[in-house]
């Protein structure tokens, strides 16, 4: 039997194919557009999803559609999807690195409070959460908020439109500012704020949970059978399920186009300063997680923006002195979320001289993503819990170069899983769980993820890199109020 995992990213979608024991026997990549009408604004087309993904399984499978049995779901969070009574897509969905609800997360912060979102939901605004967009909508598009019956995530309309199923689970839902995490049940009071009512939001059910079968046109689109659908995770709890992080105090660094750094727990913990999110886990558990909103979209800016190359080894060849580099950069390209919870931030470089070149540059950005992933690191160990190893993913885990700044600039051993396909290979074990290959997403964690290597940190590295993180943070201190919307 083969198992697909649907990873809903932000530029594409990846589909995997896996066998029961996790090998990779297929993948596809899907583009789509991103659409930024204006500044700070990001939004998608639901259609470009489902027609990608359509497309897609139709590559991946080829002639073997009769062997799939399950799939499952990774992808974006925090996106606003609205359908009206038809089941119409009321406007583009509003992604998770948009920025335009700054005041409905000041109202909710301030004005309702953060003690009280904290005691509802678990967590305070972000303007990238779901709640705030929604507030937006009702503000400023009030027509189509009174139409709207059907409120959701963007891998959930995926699994909607593939299942006919209205289902959520706690991972996702947890970055909503809709969802009472520590008792994974919808928040009554938010709903209320928002104006809405349960019967427009998912059903909640468990990642690995079987909540219907594929539609029977699409089956037999695909050659298929009955196909298990499972509602996967958001793509930080899916991708840490692909690298084995299921159970209790274990830990996973992901540098994709976003950063994060990601802690399980069996138990539901807060961050008392509100620097990390509290949120459910694919597994059943909960987890504190830090974001950086540009990580690895940092380089790909530097790259392709700036010095128009596409060669990263090349532009990384013969950076060698590490921890003695004169340029700083801060990676706030499109504002910060943890620990700074600051959508006015910007990227910045400082420390150039005349004698600064390209690969100065280059490793001043390699720098700052590591330096700001510290960030939420220590935002963690303030809180008591020790770190020394995680599991390193995303695209920027396949530098070697940035695998040995990021350990030592967060001083902890990196391992290497041996698949580096992330939230997909996570969303195909929790399709695996669903369809009764794996009784838990911990034992299918356990037997079917494997890891190829490790970094460790050099303690003379380290130590010079503790000094330079120490002036990354008083940069970021002393430009904030220049950030500041009133003094520009």
């Amino acid at each position: 039997m083969l198992y697909s995992g649907i990873d809903l990213g932000t530029s594409s979608v990846k589909l995997l194919l896996c066998d029961r024991e996790g090998g990779v026997v297929n993948s596809v990549t899907k583009d789509y557009p991103l659409s930024l009408p204006q500044e700070g604004w990001s939004e998608q087309d639901p259609a470009h999803w489902y027609d990608s993904v359509v497309s897609g399984l139709k590559e991946l499978l080829g002639d073997r559609g009769a062997e799939l049995r399950g799939i499952s779901f990774g992808g974006q969070m925090h996106g606003l999807v609205m359908l009206d009574k038809d089941d119409r897509v009321l406007r583009p969905a509003i992604l998770w690195n948009d920025s335009r609800s700054t005041e409905e997360c000041d109202y909710l912060n301030i004005t309702v409070g953060r003690e009280k979102l904290t005691e509802w939901t678990g967590n305070i605004a972000f303007p990238g959460f779901t709640a705030p967009k929604l507030l937006w909508v009702r503000k400023h598009e009030p027509e189509l908020f009174a139409r709207c019956r059907k409120v959701m995530l963007p891998k959930d309309y995926l699994c909607y439109r593939l299942s006919g199923e209205f289902v959520t689970e706690p991972s996702d839902a947890s970055g909503m500012l809709l969802f009472d995490v520590k008792n994974r049940r919808w928040s009554p009071e938010m709903l209320e704020l928002c104006g809405l009512t349960e019967d427009m939001l998912p059903k909640v059910r468990e990642s690995c949970a079987s909540v219907g079968v594929l539609r029977r046109e699409l089956a037999e689109l695909l050659g298929a059978g009955e196909v298990i659908v499972a509602p996967g995770a958001g793509d930080n709890a899916a991708a840490a399920v692909g690298m084995g992080v299921a159970g209790p105090g274990k830990c996973s660094v992901s540098v994709g186009t976003s950063g994060t750094v990601f802690i399980t727990s069996d138990s539901f913990t807060l961050d008392g300063e509100n620097a990390l999110h509290s949120f459910a886990h694919a597994d059943g558990g909960y987890h504190l997680m830090g974001c950086v909103l540009s990580a690895a979209g940092c380089n790909k800016w530097w790259m392709e923006n700036i010095l128009g190359a596409d060669d990263h080894a090349e532009e990384q060849a013969g950076i060698e002195k590490l921890g003695e580099n004169g340029v700083f950069f801060l990676p706030y390209l499109m504002g910060e979320r943890s620990p700074h919870n600051d959508p006015f931030a910007r990227g910045v470089f400082a420390g150039l001289s005349l004698d600064t070149d390209r690969k100065a540059m280059t490793q001043a950005v390699l720098e700052g993503v590591a330096f700001a992933l510290r960030d939420c690191v220590e935002a963690a160990r303030k809180q008591g819990i020790e770190l020394t190893e995680a599991c390193l993913c995303g695209g920027g885990a396949k530098s070697p170069l940035w695998r040995r700044i990021l350990a030592n600039v967060l001083r902890l051993k990196l391992n290497i899983p041996a698949c580096g396909e992330g939230p997909a290979y996570g969303a195909a074990i929790l399709a695996m769980v669903a369809a009764g290959e794996y009784s838990s997403v911990r034992e299918a964690a356990e037997r079917v993820v494997k890891m190829s290597g490790s970094v460790t940190f050099e303690e003379e590295l380290a130590a010079r890199y503790d000094k330079r993180y120490r002036r990354f943070r008083e940069l970021y201190i002393s430009l904030k109020p220049w950030f500041c919307p009133s003094v520009n």
